[in-house]
């Protein structure tokens, strides 16, 4: 990387590191990815994201783990309905396997050593009682022993230690208040905790780079209409064991009580944290609370729906005034975002401009009872996507009265002589718009 690359790259990942300042990450990470060759790569990435402000509990799996020590053991790995029996001896080694993973996480916490990443991190590392759990107990005729459920997080004690700027290690294992100790599922730890702490974000690593769809493509994001979709037909198809349905359920569960956002992120490639969290393409899929509502391209149908959300703007003058039969010829410039019930939340369009390489973006708007909900984000990032795939380097934009908002997302001011010669010559003189561009 040249060094204008650098600090190119240095300042667009700025604004995140403001963002996830002083926030509160969950970051578990299954048993499979503590065994992952680039497991080094992942401790010095969350140790940077420490040092840069972020509050982290870090919740870890050991199955692989459990599994060896089973088999040292000669001991049959037993499940029923998804869940460990877990029985006395199977518990001797659940806390040999957790015990010594734990013992590896800490260790590649605390290194230090001069030329690598981890020099003058000096993470502090606590760890506590801070599940109460309960059995599982009797299920279809099934005695699950020492396998265990959640009864509370002790999330006051939790965030003590965070205030006092330590790195909480959680295991899944939890305490009755006996003194018995239960075998617990990693990613409902994490899921808990993450809605006990009312964290900003759940981070689930694991071998999958994410949710991947029929043809094995990446899903960049996800609505919770979506995921209850593809839990159903994992479900119907008998994959409710499968690792995605479990990664899926803890997703929804998480966003359903609080939780803001939910990145689904593969451990095999370096930097893979980093990128999800501090870039704007990100590398996982994405999961969030507040985006229930879908982004798909316009049809013939939204045309009424488009003049409804655009028609008070265009009264206002901040929009140009767009005719029915302008609209449906233009219909398949525009995106729109659909509310679960079917109602149009919001609506932007992309234009490309002659045979430049750029792109204009036009008609930005939200319904007004949807404002201030990143409705209007989440379209231009989608419309940015597009953009990148259809080959475009720069979007412009003309505006009389929202220049804060496009500044808010990248783009700056430009001249008149920066537009592409075509759209120069159809520069409205009277409305005065200012001209702003982006880099894509």
């Amino acid at each position: 990387m040249t060094a204008n690359n650098y600090i190119h790259f240095f300042r667009e990942t700025s604004p995140y590191i403001h963002a996830h300042r002083g926030k509160t990450f969950v970051i578990a990470i299954s048993g499979e990815a503590l065994m992952n060759a680039n497991f080094d790569g992942i401790v010095h990435d969350i140790a940077l994201m420490q040092s840069l402000g972020v509050k982290i509990v870090l919740v870890h799996g050991a199955r692989p783990q459990i599994e060896q020590r089973l088999q040292q053991a000669d001991i049959k790995a037993v499940f029923h309905d998804h869940v460990r029996v877990t029985d006395a001896a199977s518990m001797q080694c659940v806390k040999e396997a957790v015990g010594a993973t734990r013992f590896l996480i800490e260790s590649a916490l605390s290194m230090g050593l001069p030329n690598s990443p981890m020099h003058g991190a000096r993470v502090r590392v606590i760890g506590g009682n801070f599940i109460t759990a309960k059995p599982v107990g009797v299920r279809d005729g099934v005695d699950f022993q020492r396998a265990g459920e959640i009864r509370r997080i002790d999330s006051a004690a939790i965030d003590v230690q965070l205030e006092n700027e330590a790195l909480v290690l959680m295991s899944n294992i939890g305490f009755s208040p006996t003194g018995e100790a239960f075998n617990l599922s990693y990613q409902d730890v994490a899921t808990r905790t993450a809605i006990a702490l009312d964290a900003e974000k759940l981070i689930l690593v694991t071998e999958a780079p994410g949710i991947v769809d029929d043809q094995n493509n990446l899903l960049r994001s996800l609505s919770l209409p979506e995921v209850i979709d593809l839990k159903a037909r994992l479900k119907k198809s008998g994959g409710d064991g499968s690792d995605s349905y479990a990664l899926l359920a803890s997703a929804y569960q998480a966003c359903r009580n609080g939780v803001d956002r939910v990145h689904l992120v593969g451990c095999s490639d370096d930097g893979s944290l980093l990128r999800e969290l501090f870039t704007r393409e990100g590398c996982g899929t994405l999961i969030m609370k507040d985006y229930s509502e879908s982004i798909r391209a316009a049809t013939i149908d939204d045309v009424g729906g488009i003049l409804d959300l655009i028609t008070p703007l265009e009264q206002k003058g901040i929009l140009v005034k767009r005719s029915r039969e302008l609209l449906e010829n233009e219909i398949s410039r525009f995106m729109v975002v659909v509310h679960p019930e079917g109602t149009l939340l919001g609506c932007a369009a992309l234009y490309p401009i002659g045979t430049s390489n750029a792109g204009e973006l036009a008609c930005v708007a939200t319904h007004p009872e949807f404002h201030n909900q990143g409705i209007a984000s989440r379209l231009l990032k989608s419309l940015e996507e597009n953009a990148v795939q259809n080959g475009l380097k720069t979007l412009f934009v003309l505006t009389t009265q929202t220049a804060h908002w496009f500044r808010e997302h990248g783009f700056t001011e430009a001249a008149l002589s920066d537009l592409p010669s075509e759209k120069q010559s159809l520069y409205n003189y009277q409305r005065q718009s200012r001209i702003f561009n982006k880099q894509l």
